[in-house]
C-alpha cells in the first residue's frame, strides 16, 4: 500500500486566530503572587476567563523557557502586575520584553496594572525601578539586553490600565475582570476553511497599514479580479490588528448592498457598529455624512469597505480621512484600480494569484479533506492545479467537486478541463454545475438568478412551495461543492458563480427572454409583460424595480405561460391586474397588487404560498374559492380589506397573516377550525370587531391581536389545544376572557398588556399547565378574578384553583399597575412568592386595596 504524502504546510496556524489562554499573568512572585495575584487569578477562573499562571516550574533560571515562551504567544492579552519590586526579577524583565515583542509582532494585548506603585515611577523608571536598573546596569550583564528591558518597562507603562492606591482590592479586581472582558470577547471573523498562503500576504498588507502609528487616519486599498480572495485577506487583516481600536465595522458586500438596500441603510449599520446608534433612521445620504463625521472624528475605528464599485459608495461611506479619529484605518477592497486612484488612495495592495505550491496544497485541502495527498494522485493533482492560474476560488470549487471520486473520474474531469481554454474560468466553474442531478441544478440556477444575499430561511420557504420538494438536500450539496455559502444565515455566492448561473439561463434562448427558464432582469421582464412574449418554458420571475414608475400593460402576458411556477413582484407598480394566472402557479407574491380579486377563471388548485401585502386585494367576487394546497397567507396592510370570508377551502392552510390591515372588521367563523393552522397574526388591525365565536385550532402554535383597538370579545375555545404556546392580546379593546381559555393547555406565554377594558380574569388561567410568563402590565380596568360564568372568586380561593396554583407557578408574572384587591393577590400569587428563586414577582407591582 502506498504511503500518503504530506505537502510541505504554508498555511500558519496563527492565521487560525485560535489562543491557548484567554489571560496570560505577568507577576513577581514574592510580591503578589499569594495576595493580590492569587486572588486576581481566581476571580478570572471563577469568570470562565481561560488564565496561564506559571507555577514557577517552567523557569530556569533568568532564561524564558519554549513552554513559557508558547503561553505567551498563545494568550490573547497579557496583565502585567507592576509591583514595587517587579524591576528587581531580572526574569520578570525578560518576560515583559518578550511580551512586548508579542504587541508588535503578533498583534497581541497588554493591560498594565500598577499595584502600590505609581505609573510614572515605572514609566520614567524612578523609585525602586530606578534602584533595579541601577544594579542591572552595575552587574555583568549585556548592556543592550538592559537597555530594551528599560525600553519595555516605558512602553508597557505608556498603555492604558488600572492603578490600585489603596481601598477594597475586590472592587479594584472586578474592574480589571471588566476591562479583560470587553478585550477578549472581541470574535474574529471567519477567515477561511483551508487558509492558505495568507501568511504570506498579510505581513504584505500590515506593513502597509501601519497600525503601530497613531498620526492621522489612512486609507488603503486591496484591489484584484475576482475570485482572488480579497475578502479573505481583509478579514485576515481584520482578525490581525482588530485589538488595536476603539470601535470596528465590517460592511461586506457593498456593490450588491448598495443596490438591495441603499446606501443609506448601509450608513446606519455603520453607525450602529462604530458608534453604537441602535435606533437612528436616516432620511437621506447628506444627513448621514455629517453625523458619521462628528460620531467618528475623536474615534479610533477599523472600518473594512468591502467589494466597492463607485465613487458613491465611498463617498457616502468614508469621505474622507478628516471623519475619523487619529490612528483610525479604513481598507477597502475592489476590482477597479481606478476607482481607488480617482479617489485619492495612495496605498494599494494587489492581491495576487495563488503560487503552485499554495494552489496545490489548497486543491488537496479541499480534494482530499486533509494536507496529505495519495502518491497516486499527486502528478494527476498538479495536472488539475495548472488550469486554475493561481484562482482560489477555482481551486476551491473543483477540489471539492472531485472529493471523494475515483482516479478515472478523475481522469475523465481532466480531459473535459483540457477542452476548456485557461483563462475561460466561466467555464471552467460550469464544470461543477454540469456534475449535479437534476433537481440541484434547478435549485442552483434559482439561487444564482433571484436569491443571492436572502436569508436562507425566506428561500427555503419560496422553493419548498415553489418546487414542491425541500431544498434541503441540494443546497447542502451546493454549498459541499462550494458553489454557495451560508453566512450569517443568508446565502452567498461568488460573483463569478452567480454569473455562470445567469449565462447558463440565459443561452437557453439568447435572443429571446420570455422562452427563457428564469427571468430577472427588470428590462427583459418589463419586454415579456408589455409586448406579451411569454412562453411555456418560463417557470420563474422575480421582479424588482429600483425606480418608482407605473407599468403600462394590458394584463395578458401570463396567458402563454403554462409551465409559470413562481411569481415574485416586489417593488413595482402596474397600472392593472393581471387578466390572467396559469393554474401551474405554486407562489404568487405581488406587493401592491393593483386589484381587489384574483382573475375570475384563475383555478388555485396548486397554490401554496400567496402574498398579496400592501395590495387592493379583498376576496371580491371569490367567496367560495378552493384553496386546496395552499398553506401560506399574507394579506398585511391590505387597507381595503374589509372581511375574510369562507376559508374552509383552505384545509391545508398554516399561516395567516392579517396584520395592519386596518379597516378589516370581520374574519369568518370557518378560521376557527382550520385544522393545520399554525400561526395567524391580526396586530394592528384597528377597525377588526367580529372573531370566531368559537375556534378549535389542533395546530396553532400562535395568535397574536396586538393593537386591535375594536375588539371586545375573544372566541370561546372548544377543544383543547396542545400545540399553542403564545397568545398576545396587548393594547386590545378586549373586555372579558372566556372560562374556556383554559383549554389552552399547551399555552406558554400569554400577554395582555394595557387592555383597559379588562375587567375581570379567569381563574381558568392559573391553571393552565404549561403557563412560564403572564404579561398584564397596565390593565386599568382589570379589578377581580372569576371562576367562570361571571361567578367571581370568594376572598378566600377555593383549594382547587390554591392548589393548582401551587404546582404550576409561572416563572413570570406581572400585574404591575392593575386594580387586582390586595386580598385576590396575596391569596392567589402566595405559591409564586414563595416558590423557588427562578420564580418571581415583578418588582414595580403597584396594588390598589
Amino acid at each position: 500500500m502506498a504511503t500518503m504524502r504530506k505537502l510541505k504546510s504554508s498555511s500558519s496556524s496563527s492565521i487560525t486566530y485560535g489562543w491557548a489562554y484567554d489571560v496570560f499573568l505577568s507577576f513577581r512572585g514574592e510580591d503578589t503572587r499569594m495576595g493580590f495575584t492569587g486572588n486576581l487569578y481566581n476571580a478570572l477562573v471563577g469568570k470562565g476567563i481561560n488564565t496561564f499562571i506559571d507555577d514557577e516550574e517552567l523557569r530556569k533560571g533568568e532564561e524564558i523557557t519554549p513552554a513559557l515562551m508558547m503561553a505567551i504567544q498563545q494568550s490573547r492579552i497579557a496583565v502585567v502586575i507592576f509591583s514595587e519590586n517587579y524591576a528587581s526579577s531580572t526574569f520578570c524583565l525578560e518576560e515583559l520584553r518578550k511580551i512586548m515583542e508579542c504587541i508588535k509582532h503578533k498583534g497581541r494585548l497588554v493591560w498594565p496594572v500598577f499595584y502600590k506603585v505609581d505609573p510614572s515611577d515605572v514609566r520614567h523608571l524612578k523609585g525602586s525601578y530606578a534602584e533595579a536598573l541601577a544594579k542591572c546596569e552595575r552587574k555583568t550583564f549585556d548592556t543592550e539586553k538592559v537597555k530594551q528591558w528599560k525600553l519595555a518597562l516605558q512602553e508597557a507603562a505608556n498603555l492604558v490600565g488600572s492603578h490600585f492606591k489603596h481601598g477594597y482590592e475586590y472592587k479594584f479586581i472586578c474592574k480589571i475582570i471588566q476591562e479583560v472582558s470587553k478585550k477578549i470577547n472581541r470574535r474574529p471573523l471567519h477567515v477561511a476553511k483551508y487558509p492558505v498562503g495568507l501568511e504570506f500576504r498579510v505581513p504584505k498588507l500590515n506593513s502597509l497599514l501601519e497600525v503601530e502609528s497613531d498620526e492621522g487616519a489612512q486609507m488603503v486599498g486591496i484591489y484584484g479580479m475576482g475570485g482572488l480572495g480579497k475578502t479573505t485577506l481583509a478579514c485576515a487583516i481584520y482578525n490581525c490588528i482588530a485589538d488595536q481600536f476603539d470601535s470596528l465595522c465590517f460592511l461586506g458586500d457593498i456593490r450588491e448592498n448598495s443596490m438591495k438596500r441603499g446606501l443609506v441603510q448601509l450608513q446606519e449599520m455603520l453607525l450602529f457598529e462604530l458608534a453604537g446608534e441602535k435606533d437612528l433612521k436616516l432620511c437621506s445620504l447628506n444627513k448621514g455624512i455629517p453625523i458619521i463625521k462628528s460620531r467618528l472624528r475623536g474615534k479610533k475605528i477599523l472600518l473594512i469597505l468591502d467589494d466597492v464599485n463607485s465613487l458613491e459608495q465611498l463617498k457616502a461611506l468614508a469621505g474622507g480621512l478628516d471623519w475619523f479619529g487619529s490612528g483610525s484605518r479604513v481598507i477597502i477592497t475592489t476590482r477597479d484600480k481606478h476607482l481607488l486612484h480617482v479617489y485619492g488612495v495612495k496605498r494599494v495592495y494587489e492581491v495576487e494569484g495563488l503560487n503552485c505550491e499554495e494552489a496545490l496544497e489548497l486543491f488537496v485541502w479541499n480534494a482530499f479533506k486533509s494536507k496529505e495527498v495519495d502518491p497516486s494522485h499527486l502528478d494527476i493533482s498538479k495536472k488539475v492545479v495548472l488550469y486554475f492560474n493561481g484562482l482560489p476560488l477555482a481551486v476551491e470549487i473543483i477540489g471539492s467537486d472531485l472529493y471523494g471520486r475515483t482516479i478515472l473520474e478523475w481522469k475523465s474531469a481532466i480531459d473535459t478541463y483540457e477542452r476548456i481554454p485557461h483563462d475561460n474560468i466561466q467555464e471552467i466553474l460550469r464544470v461543477s454545475y454540469d456534475g449535479l442531478k437534476e433537481f440541484e441544478k434547478e435549485i442552483f440556477l434559482d439561487i444564482a438568478c433571484f436569491f443571492k444575499g436572502y436569508k436562507l430561511t425566506d428561500v427555503m420557504n419560496i422553493l419548498c412551495s415553489g418546487r414542491g420538494f425541500a431544498p434541503d438536500y441540494a443546497i447542502q450539496v451546493l454549498i459541499d461543492k462550494s458553489l454557495i455559502k451560508i453566512d450569517e444565515y443568508s446565502v452567498r455566492m461568488h460573483d463569478m458563480i452567480e454569473d455562470m448561473g445567469r449565462e447558463i439561463v440565459r443561452l437557453e434562448s439568447p435572443s429571446k427572454p420570455g422562452e427563457r427558464s428564469r427571468l430577472w432582469f427588470s428590462k427583459d421582464i418589463l419586454h415579456v409583460f408589455k409586448e406579451n412574449k411569454g412562453s411555456d418554458k418560463t417557470e420563474v420571475i422575480v421582479l424588482n424595480l429600483l425606480k418608482d414608475k407605473e407599468v403600462q400593460w394590458d394584463g395578458n402576458a401570463f396567458m402563454n405561460m403554462e409551465n409559470l411556477k413562481i411569481l415574485v413582484i416586489e417593488k413595482a407598480r402596474f397600472s392593472r391586474g393581471p387578466n390572467h394566472l396559469p393554474k401551474s402557479l405554486r407562489v404568487l407574491k405581488w406587493c401592491d397588487y393593483p386589484e381587489s380579486s384574483l382573475p375570475a377563471h384563475y383555478n388555485p388548485k396548486k397554490l401554496v404560498m400567496l402574498d398579496l401585502s400592501m395590495g387592493l386585494f379583498t376576496f371580491s367576487n371569490q367567496m367560495i374559492m378552493k384553496f386546496k394546497s395552499l398553506k401560506e397567507m399574507k394579506l398585511s396592510k391590505c387597507q381595503s380589506l374589509k372581511q375574510v370570508p369562507d376559508m374552509s377551502g383552505a384545509p391545508n392552510l398554516k399561516k395567516l397573516h392579517l396584520d395592519s390591515c386596518k379597516n378589516l372588521v370581520e374574519v369568518h367563523d370557518s378560521v376557527g377550525f382550520l385544522g393545520k393552522l399554525e400561526d395567524l397574526n391580526l396586530n394592528r388591525c384597528t377597525g377588526l370587531k367580529i372573531l370566531p365565536r368559537g375556534i378549535n385550532l389542533p395546530s396553532l402554535k400562535t395568535m397574536s391581536l396586538r393593537n386591535c383597538t375594536s375588539l371586545e370579545n375573544f372566541p370561546e375555545i372548544l377543544g383543547k389545544m396542545k400545540n399553542i404556546t403564545y397568545l398576545v392580546l396587548s393594547d386590545s379593546g378586549i373586555c372579558d376572557l372566556p372560562f374556556s381559555i383554559g383549554l389552552l393547555v399547551g399555552l406558554e406565554k400569554l400577554t395582555i398588556d394595557r387592555c383597559n377594558k379588562l375587567l375581570e380574569l379567569p381563574s381558568s388561567i392559573f391553571m393552565l399547565p404549561k403557563l412560564d410568563t403572564l404579561e398584564a402590565y397596565c390593565c386599568k380596568g382589570l379589578a377581580q378574578i372569576t371562576k367562570g360564568k361571571g361567578q367571581v372568586l370568594p376572598e378566600t380561593l377555593s383549594s382547587d384553583v390554591i392548589n393548582a396554583s401551587s404546582r404550576l407557578v409561572p416563572r413570570y408574572v406581572d400585574l404591575s399597575f392593575c386594580y387586582l384587591p390586595y386580598e385576590f393577590l396575596a391569596t392567589l400569587l402566595y405559591p409564586l412568592i414563595t416558590a423557588p428563586s427562578q420564580s418571581f414577582l415583578h418588582a414595580s407591582m403597584n396594588v390598589i386595596l
